[in-house]
């Protein structure tokens, strides 16, 4: 974060929200965690990542397992009731 400010969580976990920009623009799903001391939430199904695994003991297979990683909160808005579209929460332009 910038300056060591925080933003204000507008969010919580299990709210619907859409994606303002970036290339998961449009997109909606819902939290699954809160970063707020970083800025950022994990969305559903959005930001998806593709991590390599070594083989382990505890894992024999290794593999390429795919997860959600974290979006800053600016890029997300309230997914409003019956709207398609996120809401701001600012006016009109």
């Amino acid at each position: 974060m910038a300056h060591g400010r925080r933003l204000k969580a507008r969010f919580k976990r299990g709210d619907e929200v859409t994606v303002l920009s970036g290339d998961e623009a449009g997109k909606s799903g819902k939290i699954l965690q809160m970063l707020p001391s970083q800025g950022r939430a994990v969305v559903e199904g959005l930001n998806l990542v593709t991590k390599h695994m070594r083989k382990t003991q505890d894992n024999p297979q290794g593999g390429r397992p795919t997860k959600e990683a974290p979006l800053r909160l600016c890029k997300l808005a309230l997914k409003e009731q019956g709207k398609g579209a996120g809401a701001t929460g600012g006016q009109a332009r």
